[in-house]
């Protein structure tokens, strides 16, 4: 017996489809897609979820002092002149961040072997560039999925069937996140 669905297609394309599928369940919260593709999607998806319950809080606070650049009100760097030269004008500031523990940087990268980047993009400016920024699908699984799920042993994701697909008669599922 096979332990995987082949989905009809190569090894390649069928890992990018799990992962772009994977991705998107993460990112939204709920998909649309056929009943086998859905049933593969749920192994990866509930196998991250577990591992971001499992490291969600393997981390210690740490400060440190780093030197950002001073702006101006318009957001441009300030510039000073020394010795005929124009110079950024530098701050030091405290910053208390996350430093992850070993067993939760092995994790992190064990999700990131599987999870596409994802930009989101602003309503108003769509097809630009500008405004655009990268969402941090991990942080999101430790930071949200880790406590909401902590209480509960397995089964994050239902999948819901809603009818055969009217071009192939294919069985139509909602995969969700519970």
């Amino acid at each position: 017996m096979a332990k995987y669905r082949k989905l009809g297609r190569t090894s390649d394309q069928r890992k990018a489809l799990l992962r772009s599928q994977v991705t998107a369940l993460l990112y939204n919260g709920r998909i649309i897609t056929t009943e086998a593709r859905a049933k593969e999607v749920r192994k990866i998806a509930d196998g991250l979820i577990a591992l971001a319950v499992k490291e969600k809080d393997n981390f210690e606070t740490v400060k440190v002092s780093a030197k950002v650049p001073r702006k101006d009100k318009d957001g441009k760097r300030v510039k000073e002149v020394k010795d005929g030269k124009k110079v950024t004008v530098y701050d030091t500031v405290e910053k208390e961040i996350k430093k992850d523990m070993p067993s939760r940087l092995h994790a992190r990268r064990k999700m990131l072997r599987v999870l596409y980047p994802v930009t989101e993009v602003p309503k108003a400016g769509a097809g630009r560039k500008k405004g655009t920024k990268e969402v941090d699908l991990v942080a999101k699984l430790f930071d949200e999925y880790g406590p909401k799920y902590a209480s509960r042993n397995g089964g994050y994701t239902r999948i819901v069937k809603i009818g055969p697909r009217k071009g192939d008669a294919a069985m139509e599922v909602v995969l969700e996140l519970v």
